[in-house]
């Protein structure tokens, strides 16, 4: 850091502001090299790139460890930090990997998630102007191209378009509020399965990932249906339905009703039964009506321009962790013991790939979030806040993954439940 003429540490209001200050002599010998930062500046995930010549675009990104790069919350394992002491040989593999695998690290890995999604659905492109020969920009259809009107049902709490609607403290009811989130329940055991020596704890790695392969999300702004509008699955967006008439024990998997009381509702993050209307995605209301019930919303708020956004994205993801668990003997030829043997001694295999694949599924998971990211204290309540301005702020999307997430867990409970096997607590994507 020295040599180079940094501070080992930034100070104070480096820290806050995330940079060195402008006036840094590094960053004016930069400036003087004829080079450019981004607009995050030098900091610890700084951008060094020269202007474009033609379609050939030069850059380096650097990663300044001493500044907390690599938050062990995002890059390493909570429990048992390991980069600050990696030889720095399986640093530069770590990193290069997933660079190759996934991509370019450009700050934590849910930022970095999020750029990918960019990344591979740009919102514009060069087209050549037939009659000039200019190459001029066009937006790409299948991309989220500009920022849209929000909903209000869509937003967290301290969103600005909430202020004079409810009191600062006023907890939302699923009628004002779409309350897609994952599985967060658990149920009293049966005097049989008291009995039982050992629970069985079932993680569903990248369930989130998975979720958004296929995907259909909207791609523009929302239109207002109101009048008891008939529900379209092919529509995304949200929709207020009163789902409590759903009666799970009237489902029937294989000819065989399944015990309601043992399943957690579908519809409700804690299992709960709903007590009447509520905001649902799209993907929760089409799993009522695959359920065999009736549905009749009392409005909506529906995106009419469609595509399946989040397809590149996933998919690049899912190369990246399959290529990473081969790495560790994990491979996709393996089932039952062999395979459960494989994942017990992976970590011990490869250390380094071990968290290379936990970086890869924080990829995943942060960036669903950063979806819906909120002002984490940056503002003062009901004020404006850097992430609105993204065109990738798009809560209704980060709702339908996490719906149909949960939807997918849900369908296998059921399956699962025709076998006389019922869980008695899911934490997110871990089924007990």
């Amino acid at each position: 850091m020295e040599r180079y003429g940094l501070p080992a540490a930034l100070s104070q209001e480096e820290q806050r502001a995330g940079r060195l200050a402008a006036g840094h002599k590094v960053v004016k010998q930069i400036e003087r090299a004829g080079l450019q930062l981004t607009q995050r500046g030098f900091g610890p995930w700084a951008r060094v790139y020269r202007d474009p010549e033609g379609s050939k675009r030069r850059c380096v990104q650097l990663c300044i460890l001493p500044w907390n790069a690599l938050d062990a919350r995002e890059w390493d394992k909570k429990d048992d930090p390991q980069l600050p002491t990696m030889h720095p040989a399986d640093l530069a593999r770590y990193l290069g990997l997933y660079a190759a695998r996934v991509t370019t690290p450009r700050g934590s890995t849910a930022t970095t998630g999020l750029e990918l999604m960019t990344a591979l659905r740009p919102p514009t492109r060069a087209e050549k102007d037939p009659d000039t020969g200019e190459f001029k920009r066009a937006f790409n259809d299948d991309a989220l191209t500009a920022v849209y009107d929000v909903v209000e049902c869509e937003v967290p709490d301290e969103h600005p378009i909430l202020k004079d609607k409810f009191a600062r403290h006023h907890l939302r009811t699923p009628a004002e509020m779409l309350m897609e989130v994952p599985y967060d329940w658990c149920r009293p055991l049966t005097d049989e399965e008291c009995a039982n020596p050992y629970l069985v704890v079932v993680d569903l790695n990248m369930s989130f990932a998975a979720a958004a392969n296929g995907l259909t999300v909207g791609l523009n702004g929302p239109t207002h249906l109101t009048g008891n509008p008939q529900f379209d699955p092919a529509l995304p967006g949200s929709w207020l339905v009163d789902l409590s008439r759903v009666d799970l024990s009237r489902v029937q998997i294989n000819g065989r009703t399944v015990d309601a009381d043992r399943l957690p509702s579908p519809f409700t993050p804690k299992g709960d039964r709903p007590e009447g209307p509520g905001w649902y995605a799209t993907p929760t209301v089409a799993y009522a009506v695959e359920l065999g019930f009736d549905v009749a919303p009392i409005e909506a708020y529906v995106r009419t321009q469609t595509g399946r956004y989040l397809g590149p994205w996933y998919k690049r993801l899912r190369d990246a962790y399959v290529e990473t668990m081969a790495d560790m003997g994990v491979t996709t030829d393996l089932a039952g013991q062999e395979f459960l043997e494989a994942m017990a001694r992976r970590k011990q295999v490869d250390p380094t790939m071990a968290l290379l694949e936990t970086a890869i599924k924080a990829t995943a998971k942060g960036a669903i979030g950063k979806l819906r990211q909120r002002s984490r204290g940056q503002v003062p309540y009901y004020e404006p806040y850097p992430a609105l301005n993204r065109e990738t702020w798009r809560p209704d999307i980060r709702a339908a993954v996490l719906a149909i997430q949960r939807v997918d867990l849900h369908r296998k409970l059921m399956k699962t439940a025709a076998a006389d096997l019922y869980p008695v607590a899911i934490g997110t994507d871990a089924i007990v």
